[in-house]
């Protein structure tokens, strides 16, 4: 078992699972999506996106691409927060909570296109 991949694929699936654990929730509600939950989802995307920094493969440009991808929604989804945050003294509104939980799914869909990367590329060196 090689560790390196290990790590590369924790991470991977990690970023994955924190990002739906955000969007997971009603939309337009502030109380079902956690600011702390999407800092921790930029972070361990921003993590899996250094890891796949090395890889000079076609399916490393394509990961590294969905990587990029759910890191710039994410890190949109946190300004919009901040920005939503400082208009209002008790957070988000209905309206920004539904651009921030939008911003943080089309997150969501670059990860499970990098884990459905990961996996067949996996199947496939296996053959």
């Amino acid at each position: 078992m090689n560790l390196e991949r290990v790590v590369f694929g924790f991470f991977t699936i990690l970023a994955l699972t924190f990002n739906l654990v955000f969007v997971m929730g009603e939309i337009d509600n502030p109380n079902h999506h956690d600011v702390w939950v999407l800092t921790i989802a930029i972070l361990v995307n921003l993590i899996a996106t250094g890891l796949k920094l090395g890889d000079r493969s076609q399916i490393g440009a394509l990961l590294l691409a969905a990587s990029l991808v759910a890191d710039l929604l994410l890190i949109t989804a946190r300004i919009f927060w901040i920005v939503a945050e400082s208009d209002s003294a008790t957070g988000p509104s209905a309206d920004a909570t539904v651009n921030i939980v939008s911003l943080a799914a089309g997150a969501l869909v670059a990860n499970i296109v990098s884990a459905v990367i990961l996996v067949g590329d996996a199947l496939m060196s296996r053959r």
